[in-house]
């Protein structure tokens, strides 16, 4: 006996998808729920697959898909083959039931109106629809939509396998609206979850999500009243047409708002019920006829913003600092494994001891569907335990100089740690095994929060008293450029650096592989071919001894390393070729203005400023190279890590071996062999990873933290283009270079003007080519404006704007005095 291909709308719910796909489950999850839904019954997946079984398409859509044929050609076949019997029996006698009258016939995919994948458009919908005959075309017409070309696109975006996807098809009873359109139950632009969207347009709403019309935008509040009206274009207006179909006439102009204030309540509270009943923000389309209201689908809003962050002047504050190091958005197994055991544990250390307690790493980082959606800046708390912080904090300062710090036994531990873990090879570990390999990263790890909890103290306690001496002497300015130029890992990485730029310009031949290569085609040259040996052997020992700074962000374990991505590397080098600018003396010049002041005649005084300089330098010292050896744990971590991605590829749970970041830690932690699951565990991960990555995806063009949170676009003065906060003195002209991530770097001339998102010690060898640097995030304290004062080029930090206002080659004048950028005209002297 035939299994039924039919099914009343009612007969479905959200568990149906499989069957009903995402908009028939959909709408049988409003029906139950009581809301006003036109009636109508769903084809299932089971006629879609019955019909490719028992006409043969099945065997030849395989052959196409395997083939990469073009959607034209997998359409085609559905418009030649018979319709079984009994399915287009089944079809007739719903739609018998249903009245037999006009109707709307709409795809419903089983991987559409989903989570982070609304697949919005992609299938098609046929109004009006009226007989028999039609209704059965028009169903298969839906089936071969599931082959259009953006269709397929979309899936492929979306990573969905094209052989696991099926199709249903809705047909309801057609609504003859006067108006209609669609309806949001948050706002889809601010992500205010306390505003209702509402766009319409007389006539059906296939005018307003077509996009031929410029529809009426109305912003509700929660309970319906109007916070902002926008009068529609009303260009075109389609109606049912009288012998099935549509048909489009002329609209009518009009300023006022076509719905009343009662409508648009009504409409509100409905938006507020589907909302509710699904548990998330919804996306909806509506229609208004006789005075009564439909809905005619409901899907879970995607790219939905998060709601709007209200910062207070403490988070405004270390906000930029934050945004810096979340420049991209961290993946769950950053935030479950080295940001939650590593990072944040050594910040939450160092926070504990002095009695403060840092928000844990859901408030820092809430997620959505096992996803980051934003960055809140923390809010430290402050406990009982911090009233004998002075005490603590003084014991550490008499103990511990940072001067000293590699002297420490603790030191000496953790980088033979660092060595037995590079020493652990993986693949020779079974599954347990390379998870006590990560666990073992972490433990190592912790020997830098105790150093760092030890000697931090020593490091900005100096800072303090020389900030306190300058501003007893009138020369506050002055701190920065006083502890600028001190010794560091970093510095002697952009040494080696320039040595190695030195060596490609001392060769010709590998001068023009430099420059007539790109990165890729350049390390491809090196690694396997014989002319430029030295310079290899050169390179590999510079990655041997620098090769584990991060590239992105000290925070993300899924980011590569400079070994990891040596065109990084060869890309710096590039940029070092030709003009450098040498570090400027700012500490000399700076010393010598305050030694000026008249107290420094005191013997006494001037001791005490020199201690302070001395002290604070070797602070920031201690705090740049602490960073530099904390990621020494990043490469033995990172080869645990996708080698147990390699393992979860191999058993089929993966695509590939990156796609382990979309798990969590305690995912993986809790699998006693990945690479030999159960098949129900390894579809249910596969399934997860999907999700998360489909939502990610969603979330691509929204940043952790908007900039408006943080930073006002007001314009200080006429002029100005960009402002923020004055970081490195002086003041630089020259052409706009915008450099987004590490992969451009080779694209900074000598000269330019150093535009950035954000900045991290991989970054700093630029600085001896740019004029000056402005920077979207981070402030005085961050390792661009360290490091730009040490070049003695003027840097502005916390922009927030400058790489979207600002465009390559424009011609600009950098103030890093006053933290501004204002434009230059060409032939005209600033």
């Amino acid at each position: 006996m035939k299994e039924k291909t039919t099914g009343a709308l009612a007969d479905f719910g959200a568990s149906d998808l499989a069957s009903a796909g995402g908009k028939g489950a959909n709408l049988g999850e409003l029906v139950r729920g009581g809301l006003p839904v036109p009636a109508g019954f769903v084809v299932t997946t089971g006629a879609y697959a019955a019909m490719l079984e028992e006409s043969g398409l099945a065997a030849e859509l395989a052959r196409l898909l395997e083939a990469g044929a073009a959607g034209a050609m997998i359409r085609a076949l559905f418009t030649a083959a018979a319709l079984p019997e009994h399915i287009c029996a089944d079809i007739a006698a719903a739609y018998a039931a249903l009245g037999s009258g006009p109707v709307a016939v709409r795809s419903s995919a089983t991987a559409e109106d989903l989570p982070g994948a609304a697949f919005a458009g992609q299938q098609d919908t046929y109004l009006n629809v009226v007989g028999e005959a039609a209704v059965l075309g028009a169903v298969v017409d839906c089936w071969a939509s599931l082959w259009t070309d953006r269709a397929i696109a979309y899936r492929q975006r979306q990573g969905i396998d094209p052989r696991q996807v099926a199709i249903a098809v809705v047909v309801q009873e057609m609504v003859p609206a006067d108006t209609a359109g669609v309806m949001f139950s948050a706002n889809p632009v601010t992500g205010e979850r306390g505003e209702i969207v509402i766009d319409s347009s007389p006539g059906l709403g296939e005018a307003v999500v077509s996009g031929r019309v410029t529809p009426e935008h109305y912003v509700l509040d929660a309970s319906g009243r109007t916070r902002a009206f926008t009068a529609g274009g009303h260009e075109v207006v389609i109606r049912a047409g009288a012998g099935g179909g549509t048909e489009d006439s002329p609209g009518m102009a009009s300023s006022s708002p076509g719905l009343s204030s009662g409508q648009l309540a009504e409409l509100a509270r409905l938006a507020l019920r589907v909302q509710d009943h699904f548990g998330r923000p919804q996306d909806m389309e509506w229609a208004l006829a006789g005075g009564r209201v439909f809905l005619l689908q409901a899907r879970p809003m995607t790219a939905l913003p998060p709601q709007p962050l209200r910062l207070n002047r403490f988070q405004r504050l270390v906000g930029p600092f934050f945004v810096e190091m979340f420049q991209e958005r961290p993946y769950p197994l950053d935030v479950s494994g080295w940001m939650q055991r590593g990072i944040l544990a050594m910040l939450h250390g160092m926070a504990g001891s002095v009695g403060v307690v840092f928000p844990p790493v859901e408030k820092l980082l809430p997620e959505e569907d096992g996803v980051v959606i934003r960055l809140v800046p923390p809010v430290p708390r402050p406990t009982l335990r911090t009233l004998g912080a002075p005490v603590s904090v003084a014991r550490r300062v008499r103990r511990y100089n940072p001067a000293r710090w590699t002297q420490d036994n603790r030191f000496t531990a953790f980088l033979e740690n660092v060595g037995r873990l590079g020493e652990q090879d993986p693949r020779s570990l079974p599954w347990q095994g390379v998870i006590g390999l990560v666990e073992d990263a972490f433990a190592t790890m912790r020997g830098i929060t105790e150093l760092r909890i030890s000697y931090l103290p020593g490091a900005f306690v100096p800072q303090l008293k020389l900030r306190l001496m300058l501003l007893l002497l009138g020369r506050r300015n002055l701190a920065s450029a006083l502890i600028a130029g001190a010794e560091t890992r970093t510095s002697q990485a952009n040494k080696a650096l320039e040595a190695l730029g030195d060596r490609v310009l001392s060769d010709a031949a590998l001068a023009r592989a430099f420059t007539g290569l790109a990165p890729g085609e350049l390390l491809a040259r090196l690694e396997h071919g014989q002319e430029f040996e030295d310079f290899h052997s050169a390179f590999k020992a510079f990655l041997a001894e620098y090769g584990h700074r991060e590239t992105v962000s000290v925070v993300l374990s899924s980011a590569p390393t400079w070994s990891d991505a040596p065109e990084v590397v060869l890309g710096l080098i590039t940029s070092m070729m030709g003009d450098r600018r040498p570090a400027a003396d700012q500490t000399g010049g700076a010393l010598a203005d305050v030694l000026k002041h008249p107290a420094m005649r005191l013997a006494a005084v001037r001791r005490h400023l020199l201690t302070a300089v001395e002290a604070a330098k070797a602070g920031m010292a201690f705090r740049e190279d602490s960073h530099f050896y904390a990621t020494m744990v990043l490469p033995p971590l990172r080869r645990a890590l996708l080698d147990l991605g390699r393992r979860l590829c191999e058993a089929g749970v993966l695509a590939n071996p990156m796609e382990v970041n979309h798990l969590r830690l305690e995912e993986l932690s809790s699998m006693l062999d990945g690479g030999s699951l159960p098949p129900a565990e390894r579809e249910q991960y596969r399934s997860l990873v999907l999700a998360r990555a489909a939502k990610r995806k969603e979330l691509e063009g929204i940043p952790l933290l908007e900039p408006t949170a943080l930073f006002t676009r007001v314009r200080r003065t006429p002029g100005v283009l960009v402002s923020g906060m004055p970081a490195s003195r002086g003041q630089a002209t020259g052409m706009v270079r915008i450099i987004r991530g590490p992969e451009e770097f080779g694209l900074l001339r000598s000269g330019e003007i150093l535009v950035c998102p954000y900045t991290n010690p991989s970054w700093t060898p630029l600085f001896q080519r740019a004029a000056a640097v402005v920077v979207d995030a981070g402030g005085i304290g961050s390792h661009a404006a360290i490091v730009a004062r040490e070049y003695g080029i003027p840097a502005v930090m916390g922009t927030g704007y400058g790489t979207t206002s600002l465009v390559d080659g424009q011609s600009v004048m950098v103030d890093g005095s006053l933290g501004r950028v204002t434009a230059v005209v060409v032939g005209t002297a600033p």
